[in-house]
């Protein structure tokens, strides 16, 4: 979970059987249904598709009730698609910049039900980048960063993005179709202590949390740290956790006392 924060994402590569797979490929060639805005997840989908096979699967149904709890909303799903040899590529962006909660994230489930291969255009996503808040668009001037990542992963990987997080859809130099499942989902009850919390003063969790990143620059990769203690403290409940007393330190607010 830590690793969650600090990075902004979760894979979860080849979790989900080829049956599952083969029955997405067909429905996502096909076109999907809509679903209404803020539609309840336990109801949005027939248990005879696949998405519901999918969430069924306790590896990603885990995963997904760590991050976001029981009983989430569906705030919209999508088949993304790379045509062959198209010849361009999505602009880096993020999504939904006017979400700005500290205390509170959405997360974006992204499956890819085939094997993406580097000349696929895999996602390319800037690990911690999730809390540096930016317009839409806006770094879409910039072709690559530093640590960038791009997807390549066998059929049936699951990435869990927290909604910030940059991104973009690669260019596809190859003769077949790209497809990724996009499904974002909104939580319903606080964030807090979701998930197995067993090792929270582990040592490692800080080391986590103090990770920083190639693209980060010298002075304000320390805003990166400060904005993942803030969020930290928030799934923890733990309003005096710190990495090198970054939060504590400007916190700090001394009460005016009267002379005794």
């Amino acid at each position: 979970m830590a690793r969650f924060v600090a990075q902004g994402f979760l894979r979860l590569d080849g979790v989900v059987p080829q049956e599952i797979n083969e029955r997405a490929i067909a429905a996502l060639t096909e076109g999907l249904p809509e679903v209404a805005y803020g539609t309840p997840l336990g109801g949005a989908f027939a248990p005879d598709t696949f998405i519901d096979a999918l969430l069924a699967l306790p590896v990603v149904a885990g995963a997904v009730e760590s991050l976001v709890g029981p009983g989430p909303t569906v705030d919209h799903h999508a088949v993304h698609v790379r045509e062959p040899h198209e010849g361009q590529a999505q602009p880096l962006h993020g999504d939904a910049i006017i979400d700005v909660r500290p205390d509170a994230f959405d997360i974006q489930l992204m499956y890819y039900p085939h094997e993406v291969t580097a000349e696929m255009g895999g996602t390319l996503s800037v690990p911690g980048s999730h809390l540096r808040r930016i317009n839409e668009t806006d770094v879409g001037r910039v072709q690559n960063l530093r640590g960038q990542t791009r997807l390549t992963c066998p059929a049936g990987t699951v990435v869990l993005v927290h909604h910030g997080i940059w991104h973009s859809g690669r260019r596809n130099d190859t003769a077949g179709r790209r497809y990724m499942y996009k499904l974002r989902l909104n939580p319903t009850v606080p964030q807090v202590r979701l998930w197995d919390v067993c090792d929270l003063h582990d040592p490692a969790v800080a080391a986590e949390l103090n990770t920083y990143f190639p693209w980060f620059e010298q002075a304000t990769a320390r805003l990166e740290i400060y904005n993942r203690v803030l969020l930290w403290r928030a799934l923890t409940g733990d309003d005096s956790f710190d990495v090198e007393y970054w939060v504590t330190r400007v916190s700090n607010r001394p009460t005016l006392r009267s002379p005794a």
